[in-house]
C-alpha cells in the first residue's frame, strides 16, 4: 500500500521579489493555471512556460537550485532533511540497507543530499551520458520530460541487486509515471520488497495517487512517499493549445524587437547600451530574485575572449564527481574530508570585496557544485547563491510575477550523445553577482566551453569575475579491462569454493586449488624461522587425523556444543547492540569463519535477520588483504563491518589488524573499518567484544580444513598474488570423506533454544561491565618467553586453540599445561604423544595450555638454544 508523509518546510526560503508577488502569477492569470494544495506550495513553487509538446508549464522550485539560484545552506537542507525523515520512516535497521536512486538531470542533487540525511545509503543517479563499454544495468522513459531517456550506469551493478529498501528521488511528483516506469524496469531484474518515493513536491492529482498504490499491489511490495508539500495542479480546458500560443506570439514579438540569442527571448524585451553598465549591482527584491532584463554579448563588447580564472581544487584522485556511476559511504567520508581545503583555494580566488557570488553547477553534476557552494557559504562572508546550467529550454519573462527572469543560451559543451544543441543558465543574468564560479567536469572543460559564444563569455558579460573549477569526469573502465583493481571479482562460494552452503559465507579470496604449495612442516619451519621464507607462503600439509583423534573431537563436541553456543549468542548479542543494528560479519580466515557462520545462525535465529558474511585473509608481518577491504567498501559501510575471529591468543592479530587499517586509511583514504575483533573466546584479554574469557577447546581448533569448510590457511606469495588480486587459499575437495565442517555448525546451532535466555541476560551483563583489555595475555607470553629462553614471543602460542595449531603446523618443542587441566587438553595430550612433545604442568598459568614453537630450529636440533641434539 501506499502511505503519504509530509515535511515540514523550513520558514525562510530566500526567493521571490521583494514586493510579495508569487512567481506563478503571470503563468496562472494569462493560463488559467492553479496551485491548489498546502499553503506552502507559492512559497516552493513558481511557474514558467516552456518549449515543450507534452506540457506547457513548468514547476519551477524555489529550493532545488536549478533554475532559481538559491542559498546553499537552504537547497542542501532540503534534500537532508527528506532524507532524515525516510530514515525515521524506515526505521535505522532498514535506512542502513537502503540505496537512493535519483534521477537526472533535475535531481541528482536533491537524491545526493536525501543519501546523506539517511546516513550510510549508497548512491546512484541516472544518466543521459552513455559510457563507452558500459552496459546499463537498467533504464527507462521520463514520458513529460524535454529529453526522456534515462540509463542506469552503475560502476558495481550490486548497488541494485540487493534486497533492502529502494529510494526514489525526484524534484517533483506530477503523475507518477516516471517512477512507475522505473520501478517497473527494476522490479523485473532485481525485485525488492520496499520502495520509498521522494519529492520536494507531490502534485498527483486522486488518479494517479490511485494508479501508483494499484501497481504497488500488484507487484507485492510496499510504497511509501515522503515529500515537503502536496497539491495538484488545476490545468483548464486547452491549456496546452493555448500555452504554445502564447509561447509563439512573445518569441515572435521578441525576434521583431531585435533580442538577443544570448539572453533572449525575454519578455518585455529589454537591451543595454552595454552589458556590464547596464547590470545594477543590487538590482535584486528583498529575497534576492534579480528584476534587471537580461543580455548578452553586444557586437562591440570587449569580452569575447573573457579572461578567466582557473582555480585547481586538488580533486581528491578517483573520487567520482557525483552518483553518475554510483556513490559510496567511503567516498562521502572522503569528499567530507576534501571539502574544507577545496573551498579555501575558491575562497581565495575571489575578488576581495565580492559580497555577492554564484556558485553555478552543470546539468548533472550538480552535488558537487552545492558541497562546494555550501562550504564556500560557511567560510567567506560574501551573500553565496548556487544553482545549475540546464538542458531545458524555459522562456524568459522578466515579470516579478514569472520565475524565470532571464536567460543566458550557449552551445553544448560536453560532447553530449544527442548531439549538439542549447543549453541555458537563469536568473543569473541581471542578478549582480560580483564572481561566478562556473564547476563544471572535465569532459565539459571543452572548446565550446570557452568559445566566443559558449558559457563563459556569456557570464563574463554579467558579472566582472568569472572563474572555472573543473572536477575530474569519473569514468568507470571498460569491464575486464587488465590490471583493474576496482573490477575485483565476486566472492567465492560453495559448493565450487568450500562445503559450506553459498549463502552461509562468501570468500573474498582467490582459488589456488590446483597450486602445489604444500611443504613437509620440518623444512617449512627451517625456512620461516632462517628467515628464508614467510609463514604465508607455503602451506603445511594437511594434518590427517587419526581414528582416536576423531573421536576425541566429536566427545569434546559433545560435551562443548552448548557453552559454545552460549559464547555465539553472546557475543552476538553484543555485536547486534553495541556495533552495528545490521553488521557485515567479516570473519578472519581461516579460524574465525565457522565463528562469523554460527553468528550468522544466531542473528536468524534470534532476531530474523539475514547477516552478509564475508572471509578474508590477514596475515601476520603483512597485514590484511587490502583488496578485500576495498571490495567491502564498494558493497557495505565500512563502519558496519565487524571482524570476527576464534579465539584470542596474545593479540597479535588483533594488533596487526590496527595497524593495517591504520595503513589502509592512509592509503586509501577510505575510513570507518573499526579493528575491534569480536571473538568467541578472549583468554588473553585483547578485545572488548567476545563471547567468553575462559580458555577452553573449541573444537574448531581440534582440526584444519576439514572443520573448516575444507579451505587451506591463506596464501600470500608474490608470483601468486598480484597487487589487484585477493590473497589465496585452497580447496581440499579430496577430504571431503572425512569433513565434519557442516557438523561442527549443526551440533552447536542445535543447542541455541536451550541456551538462548542466559545468551541474552550474559549479553546484558557484560554490556553493563567494564570490558577493557587488560592486555594480560600478552605479558604473560613475553614472560613466558623470557623464562624459557626463547625470546621471541612469536614462537610462544597461548591458549586451547592456538596450541593445537603449533602440534598440527609447526614444529612443537614443548606444551606447557596448567595443572589440574582437564579433558580440554585431551586431543592436546595425544598430539603430543604422537610428536614425542613433552607436556609440562605449570601452576599459575592464565592459560589453560601454551604451545611453544621450537626455538631457532634446524632439522635435527631441539633445545632453546637450537644446538643440542637428541634423538
Amino acid at each position: 500500500m501506499e502511505k503519504a508523509v509530509n515535511v515540514g518546510v523550513r520558514d525562510q526560503v530566500r526567493d521571490g521579489d521583494g514586493d510579495g508577488v508569487w512567481s506563478g502569477s503571470w503563468v496562472a492569470e494569462r493560463l488559467g493555471v492553479e496551485l491548489i494544495g498546502d499553503d506552502r506550495l507559492t512559497g516552493l513553487l513558481g511557474l514558467a512556460l516552456r518549449r515543450n509538446p507534452k506540457r506547457a508549464h513548468l514547476l519551477v522550485s524555489n529550493v532545488l537550485g536549478k533554475h532559481v539560484p538559491q542559498s546553499p545552506s537552504v537547497v542542501y537542507g532540503y534534500g537532508f532533511e527528506l532524507g532524515r525523515r525516510v530514515r525515521e520512516l524506515l526505521g535505522a535497521d532498514e535506512a542502513r540497507r537502503a540505496v537512493v536512486l535519483g534521477y537526472a538531470e533535475t535531481a541528482t542533487g536533491l537524491g545526493h543530499s536525501v543519501a546523506d540525511g539517511l546516513g550510510a545509503a549508497p548512491y546512484l543517479h541516472s544518466t543521459r551520458r552513455p559510457v563507452a563499454g558500459l552496459a546499463p544495468a537498467g533504464g527507462f522513459e521520463e514520458s513529460h520530460s524535454h529529453a526522456t531517456s534515462h540509463l542506469l550506469l552503475p560502476e558495481d551493478p550490486a548497488l541494485l541487486t540487493g534486497d533492502g529498501p529502494l529510494v526514489l528521488v525526484d524534484d517533483e511528483f506530477s503523475t507518477g509515471n516516471t517512477v512507475l516506469n522505473t520501478v517497473r524496469d527494476l522490479h523485473e531484474r532485481y525485485p525488492r520488497r520496499r520502495y520509498v518515493v521522494v519529492a520536494l513536491v507531490d502534485m498527483r492529482s486522486a488518479a494517479d495517487a490511485g494508479r501508483l498504490e494499484e501497481f504497488a499491489g500488484e507487484i507485492g511490495a510496499r510504497v511509501d512517499l515522503v515529500a515537503a508539500a502536496s497539491g495538484t495542479v488545476r490545468l483548464p480546458e486547452g491549456v496546452l493549445e493555448r500555452g504554445r500560443e502564447l509561447v509563439a506570439r512573445y518569441e515572435a514579438e521578441s525576434a521583431a524587437e531585435g533580442g538577443s540569442s544570448a539572453a533572449a527571448p525575454s519578455w518585455p524585451v529589454a537591451q543595454f547600451p552595454a552589458p556590464l553598465e547596464g547590470v545594477a549591482a543590487n538590482a535584486l527584491g528583498a529575497r534576492g530574485t534579480a528584476r534587471t532584463a537580461p543580455t548578452g554579448p553586444q557586437p562591440d563588447d570587449n569580452r569575447a575572449h573573457p579572461h578567466v580564472t582557473r582555480i585547481d581544487l586538488r580533486w581528491p584522485e578517483g573520487l567520482p564527481d557525483g552518483g553518475r556511476h554510483g556513490f559510496t559511504p567511503a567516498h562521502r567520508e572522503r569528499l567530507e574530508a576534501a571539502l574544507p581545503g577545496m573551498a579555501a583555494r575558491l575562497a581565495d580566488a575571489l575578488p576581495a570585496d565580492a559580497r555577492r557570488v554564484l556558485v553555478l553547477g552543470f546539468e548533472e553534476l550538480m552535488y558537487a557544485p552545492l558541497r562546494l557552494a555550501r562550504e564556500l557559504e560557511q567560510a567567506v562572508g560574501a551573500d553565496v547563491r548556487y544553482s545549475t546550467t540546464t538542458r531545458s529550454p524555459v522562456l524568459a519573462v522578466d515579470d516579478p510575477g514569472y520565475a524565470i527572469r532571464t536567460r543566458l543560451v550557449f552551445p553544448a559543451h560536453d560532447d553530449p550523445a544527442d548531439g549538439p544543441g542549447e543549453r541555458y543558465a537563469y536568473n543569473v543574468a541581471g542578478a549582480g553577482y560580483d564572481a561566478v564560479i562556473a564547476v563544471v567536469d572535465s569532459a565539459a572543460d571543452t572548446p565550446p566551453l570557452h568559445a566566443p559564444d559558449g558559457l563563459l563569455a556569456q557570464l563574463a558579460a554579467h558579472t566582472p569575475q568569472v572563474l572555472l573549477a573543473v572536477v575530474p569526469s569519473y569514468t568507470p573502465e571498460a569491464p575486464h579491462a587488465p590490471e583493474r583493481p576496482s573490477m575485483l571479482p565476486e566472492p567465492l562460494r560453495g559448493p565450487a569454493f568450500s562445503s559450506y552452503a553459498p549463502e552461509e559465507v562468501g570468500w573474498l579470496l582467490q582459488d589456488l586449488s590446483d597450486v602445489t604449495l604444500e611443504a613437509p612442516t620440518e623444512e617449512r619451519e627451517e625456512a620461516i624461522q632462517s628467515g628464508g621464507a614467510h609463514y604465508a607462503e607455503s602451506l603445511p600439509v594437511e594434518y590427517q587425523p587419526s581414528e582416536q583423534y576423531q573421536e576425541l573431537f566429536h566427545a569434546a563436541l559433545e560435551d562443548s556444543a552448548a557453552r559454545i553456543a552460549q559464547a555465539v549468542g553472546v557475543v552476538t548479542e553484543t555485536v547486534l547492540a553495541e556495533r552495528s543494528p545490521r553488521p557485515v560479519l567479516v570473519s578472519l580466515a581461516r579460524a574465525g569463519t565457522p565463528i562469523g557462520i554460527l553468528m550468522r545462525r544466531w542473528a536468524r535465529h534470534r532476531h530474523g535477520l539475514d547477516l552478509p558474511h564475508y572471509a578474508v585473509s590477514i596475515v601476520r608481518g603483512r597485514g590484511i588483504d587490502a583488496n578485500a577491504l576495498r571490495w567491502l567498501a564498494r558493497h557495505h559501510d565500512p563502519r558496519d563491518v565487524v571482524f570476527v575471529d576464534g579465539w584470542t591468543g596474545k593479540g597479535a592479530i588483533t594488533r596487526e589488524l590496527a595497524q593495517a587499517l591504520e595503513e589502509f586509511e592512509k592509503s586509501d583514504g577510505i575510513t570507518g573499518f573499526d579493528p575491534e575483533i569480536a571473538v568467541l573466546a578472549d583468554p588473553g584479554s585483547c578485545v572488548r567484544t567476545y563471547g567468553t574469557r575462559e580458555d577452553f577447546l573449541i573444537p574448531s581448533a581440534c582440526l584444519n580444513s576439514t572443520v573448516s569448510g575444507l579451505i587451506s590457511r591463506t596464501v600470500l606469495r608474490a608470483d601468486l598474488v598480484g597487487p589487484h588480486d585477493f590473497h589465496g587459499a585452497k580447496f581440499y575437495r579430496e577430504l571431503a570423506g572425512t569433513d565434519v565442517s557442516v557438523a561442527f555448525l549443526e551440533a552447536v546451532s542445535a543447542r541455541f533454544p536451550e541456551v538462548t535466555d542466559a545468551a541474552c541476560a550474559q549479553a546484558k551483563e557484560l554490556l553493563a561491565a567494564d570490558r577493557s583489555p587488560t592486555w594480560e595475555g600478552w605479558a604473560a607470553v613475553e614472560r613466558i618467553s623470557e623464562e624459557y629462553g626463547i625470546h621471541d614471543v612469536n614462537l610462544v602460542k597461548p591458549g586451547v586453540g592456538e596450541t593445537t595449531r603449533v602440534m598440527l603446523r609447526r614444529v612443537p618443542w614443548k606444551v606447557l599445561a596448567r595443572a589440574g587441566a582437564g579433558s580440554d587438553l585431551d586431543h592436546v595430550r595425544l598430539l603430543a604423544g604422537q610428536r614425542g612433545v613433552p607436556v609440562e604442568e605449570v601452576a599459575d598459568l592464565p592459560y589453560t595450555c601454551v604451545g611453544l614453537i621450537h626455538p631457532k630450529y634446524t632439522r635435527g636440533a631441539t633445545g632453546a638454544d637450537g644446538k643440542a641434539v637428541t634423538v
